[in-house]
C-alpha cells in the first residue's frame, strides 16, 4: 500500500485530519501527517490565517519538508485548503508522487512533472477561498501541463466541507468525497 503525507488546512492539526489519517490507515495506508504549526490551532479561518502568517509560510513549508523527508519518493501528497498548496510545493520536489489529492483548495501545478501524473481535486462550488475564473483555468490547464486530473466540485457545500465541527461540513458532500478517494488511492 501507499504511503499518504497529509497535509492540514490553515486552522491546523485538527480532528478532521486526525479523522482522515485513520480512515486512510484503516484502508491500509502509512499515513504522514505533521503538525505545520507545532500544536497550534485556530477556531476560525480569519484566526487562521493570522496564525499562519504569525509562524510563517516558510517555517510551513520547511515542517512540510522535514516530515516528508522519511517518506517513499512516490509517497502520495495530499492536502486540505492550505495543505493542498503545500502539497503542491512538495510535488515540485517529488516528481514521482504517485498523485495528488487536492482537498478543499488548489495548489499550484509544477511546471516540470511526470505525465499522466494523477490528481484527484475536490472543490465546493462555489469556494468562499478560491476564485472560480481562476478554479476554470486551472481546471483547463492541468492536462496541457500533463496532469491526469480528476476534478469533483460539490454545488452547495461548504469550504472544508468534510469538517463536522465545521458550519460548513456536509455530510453527503463529505462521504462522495471519500468514496472517490478511495477509488483514486486503490487505483495507484
Amino acid at each position: 500500500m501507499a504511503t499518504v503525507i497529509l497535509l492540514h488546512s490553515v486552522l491546523g492539526l485538527r480532528g478532521v485530519e486526525r479523522a482522515a489519517a485513520d480512515r486512510l490507515r484503516a484502508a491500509g495506508y502509512v499515513v504522514i501527517a505533521p503538525d505545520l504549526y507545532d500544536g497550534a490551532r485556530a477556531e476560525g479561518y480569519g484566526d487562521g490565517f493570522t496564525l499562519r502568517d504569525r509562524i510563517g509560510y516558510a517555517t510551513v513549508i520547511a515542517r512540510a519538508e522535514a516530515a516528508a523527508a522519511s517518506a517513499p519518493p512516490d509517497a502520495v501528497l495530499a492536502g486540505f485548503s492550505m495543505g493542498a498548496g503545500v502539497a503542491a510545493h512538495l510535488w515540485v520536489r517529488r516528481p514521482a508522487a504517485a498523485g495528488a489529492l487536492f482537498l478543499h483548495g488548489l495548489g499550484e501545478i509544477p511546471a516540470a512533472m511526470r505525465p499522466g501524473a494523477p490528481v484527484q481535486l475536490h472543490l465546493a462550488a462555489p469556494d468562499p477561498f478560491e476564485d472560480e475564473d481562476f478554479v476554470a483555468d486551472w481546471i483547463a490547464a492541468a492536462p496541457a501541463a500533463g496532469v491526469a486530473l480528476e476534478a469533483h466540485r460539490y454545488p452547495g457545500a461548504g469550504h472544508l466541507f468534510t469538517d463536522p465541527d465545521l458550519p460548513d461540513h456536509d455530510a453527503a458532500a463529505a462521504a462522495l468525497l471519500w468514496r472517490r478517494v478511495a477509488d483514486f488511492l486503490a487505483a495507484l
